[in-house]
């Protein structure tokens, strides 16, 4: 009988689990004493420099050549396992600022679905990034969760040598100045969405993920929904071309936003929406990414979650780890 051959997992998925096998020798290497494990270490990292340098000759020679021109560089840079190599060994064709400034461009539409930007101010020699939001993302309540959902992972993947990120007010904003704002650890841009996990896990564990809603693309124009995203719970709803997504989970009554609806609000324009818990009846601003506008409510809003639809098709960003809808 013959048996059916399975396709081996691709090299991106096999290479990606390498330096945990990796640490796990060395881990086991370690059962025999300090020093089997300093020597476990010192050979990972002369095999390391070994093929650095061979890497690093192998690009010099393409150069030399005329070879290395730039189609071929961002190339080298848009292979996932290629590019890690690159940062492995300090060869990335491009440098930390411009690696950077991708990595605002591709969350840039959800940050302008909300009616905000982010500008990259620079990176300092000790790997701060210095960004300052823009628009109604400036002196959001929810900034903190717009920077770790669409921002931080984004960064670090494409500078993972970052140390942390800087976040500087707008100029003229009110109740701030143009001066240096506070310095925000890259570890804690997660806090929002540890929040947001209703299973007490540590979301802050594991990266958002990119997570595709097909019911998404169906919803009308003022419509709401209540939707699951890789096992995460999340209202959505639809502002003329526009979708939002946020954590199912009202700000006030800690309840699910079952029987949601979305109007106008009063004196605004048609571009306008407000989001309203049947529950509670509490008010949130759609645009100013799920702002609590209720009275006495300052500092309530939703968790927004980052969403990227191309009219085809639309995925939401949510924790890697699922959890189970409520």
């Amino acid at each position: 009988m013959t048996q059916r051959q399975t396709s081996p997992p691709p090299a991106s998925e096999t290479w990606r689990t390498t330096g945990e096998r990796v640490e796990s020798l060395l881990t086991a290497c370690a059962a025999g004493g300090t020093a089997a494990r300093e020597r476990g270490e010192e050979l990972v990292r002369i095999v390391t420099d070994f093929y650095g340098a061979g890497l690093e000759r192998l690009l010099d020679l393409v150069h030399e050549r005329g070879g290395l021109d730039d189609t071929v560089q961002a190339a080298l840079a848009a292979d996932e396992l290629v590019a890690g190599m690159l940062l492995v060994h300090g060869l990335h064709p491009y440098g930390v600022a411009d690696r950077v400034e991708g990595a605002l461009e591709s969350v840039r539409p959800y940050l302008g679905s909300h009616g905000g930007d982010v500008e990259l101010l620079g990176v300092t020699d000790d790997g701060a990034v210095r960004l300052r939001l823009l628009g109604t993302c400036d002196g959001c309540p929810s900034s903190s969760a717009t920077l770790a959902l669409a921002v931080r992972g984004a960064v670090e993947s494409a500078a993972p040598e970052i140390t942390t990120i800087e976040v500087e007010p707008a100029a003229g904003s009110a109740g701030t100045t143009p001066a240096q704002g506070p310095l925000v650890p890259v570890d804690s841009l997660y806090s929002r969405l540890r929040e947001a996990d209703p299973s007490g896990g540590n979301a802050g564990d594991a990266s958002a993920v990119w997570e595709p809603v097909a019911a998404l693309v169906a919803l009308g124009s003022g419509e709401v929904e209540r939707l699951s995203a890789g096992g995460f719970p999340l209202v959505a709803c639809r502002i003329g071309p526009e979708l939002f997504a946020f954590h199912d989970r009202c700000a006030r009554c800690e309840r699910p936003m079952e029987g949601a609806t979305l109007a106008r609000r009063a004196g605004g324009g048609p571009d306008d929406g407000v989001l309203r818990c049947s529950a509670c009846h509490a008010h949130y601003d759609v645009r100013r990414a799920g702002a609590c506008l209720d009275a006495g409510a300052e500092g309530a809003h939703l968790d927004p979650l980052p969403l990227l639809a191309d009219g085809a098709s639309a995925s939401v960003a949510v924790p890697s780890a699922p959890v189970a809808a409520r």
